[in-house]
């Protein structure tokens, strides 16, 4: 399959390869499976992206650059490279400093298996008791003629520039907040129809968790409950929600908390009851709000998650103390209407200048690096 972003893969090819380029992309299993990763490269910033599988093969074939295998020493004797060292290192690459393991761990093998079911070759070989990595050298070297190619650091190259698009594409939508909200104050139309734009199935999760946060802060930012602990010495107290950390952080299923209802939300994008019911376990079976990156009812939704989890469970009470635990769902339908009751109390200006404050944060972008770009 070809995407905009397979010019980019052959054109690095052809720098590297010449009249063999078009030959190795059609025999490398790992250079198509990084075709299909790369789809989302030139749809902008709400485009998925694909960092983490991308990033297991990147840290490991670097390791094998590194210790110069790629120049036909025996990789067949390496003690292979520490899992921990690669951790790190995928943490410190950008879009990386949350990346968990699971991708080193197995996510990736299962993946390309089925891209390629009736391949003989997984990328990663790994020694559980020593906790040992290796890329399969296989699906380095590429038979062209009477010779062998190795691809590994055309694949360094082809994730380089993978990254360099997404990372503009980012610094584009922070500039086009940001020129947003210069004009937005005359047509507040255009900044509506934006943030809207990105409560959308298909864009980034990060993004998708930004927006989320910034209608809900300034939906709850006006109403307020009465507590006290003695009847005539009650306080009133506006509803704030705050953001926990960055997106996707190992931080056991909370991504914004409020005060002072002490309401935990979780924003994911899977159906998988699985991943619910491990977020309820993280927290003790506290009660959970999750922010669903769906179209679909809130009924039709839970009803999935339960019947999901029918078929694994087969006792009703452990799955009904499990859905109890949802306190609620919101879907993409009620942020809209949660936006459009937020822009009724003249939040918008702030729910885009929060936008561009959490994307700054998230994509590392300082103040001085607005104005770089075009």
């Amino acid at each position: 399959m070809e995407h905009a972003f397979t010019a980019n893969i052959k054109s690095v090819l052809r720098e590297y390869f010449g009249k063999n380029a078009d030959d190795i992309f059609e025999k490398s299993q790992l250079i198509q499976y990084i075709n299909e990763k790369t789809r989302s490269a030139n749809k902008g910033s709400k485009a998925r992206s694909s960092f983490a599988n991308l990033y297991a093969i990147y840290v490991i074939i670097e390791d094998y650059i590194a210790k110069e295998f790629d120049k036909n020493c025996d990789y067949s004797t390496y003690e292979g490279a520490l899992f921990s060292n690669l951790f790190i290192r995928q943490r410190k690459l950008p879009f990386g400093n949350k990346l968990q393991n699971h991708a080193l761990n197995n996510r990736l093998n299962a993946e390309f298996q089925k891209y390629f079911p009736n391949s003989e070759y997984i990328p990663i070989i790994r020694n559980l008791e020593t906790n040992r990595y290796w890329i399969n050298e296989n699906l380095l070297k590429i038979k062209i003629g009477d010779s062998n190619i190795n691809i590994a650091n055309v694949i360094i190259e082809i994730i380089d520039e993978y990254v360099k698009t997404k990372q503009d594409a980012f610094h584009r939508f922070v500039k086009t907040c940001k020129d947003l909200q210069v004009i937005g104050k005359t047509t507040p139309k255009k900044v509506e129809e934006f943030i809207k734009g990105l409560l959308d199935p298909n864009v980034d999760a990060r993004l998708f968790e930004i927006v989320s946060y910034s209608i809900l802060k300034y939906f709850y930012n006006d109403k307020y409950i009465i507590w006290g602990f003695e009847m005539d010495k009650l306080n009133t107290e506006n509803l704030k929600l705050y953001k926990t950390g960055r997106t996707n952080a190992n931080d056991g299923g909370i991504d914004f908390v409020m005060k002072p209802l002490g309401r935990f939300f979780q924003v994911t994008e899977t159906l998988d009851f699985k991943k619910y019911f491990l977020d309820i376990d993280k927290i003790q079976k506290y009660p959970l709000t999750f922010v669903i990156k769906s179209t679909e009812s809130t009924d039709d939704l839970l009803t999935k998650i339960r019947d999901n989890a029918s078929k694994t469970y087969s006792i009703k009470t452990i799955i009904d103390n499990y859905m109890e635990c949802i306190e609620e769902v919101i879907n993409i339908p009620t942020l809209k209407k949660r936006f459009k009751e937020a822009v009724k109390q003249g939040y918008l200006d702030n729910i885009l200048d929060e936008i561009v404050i959490q994307s700054k944060v998230e994509f590392n972008q300082g103040d001085d690096d607005d104005d770089t770009d075009e």
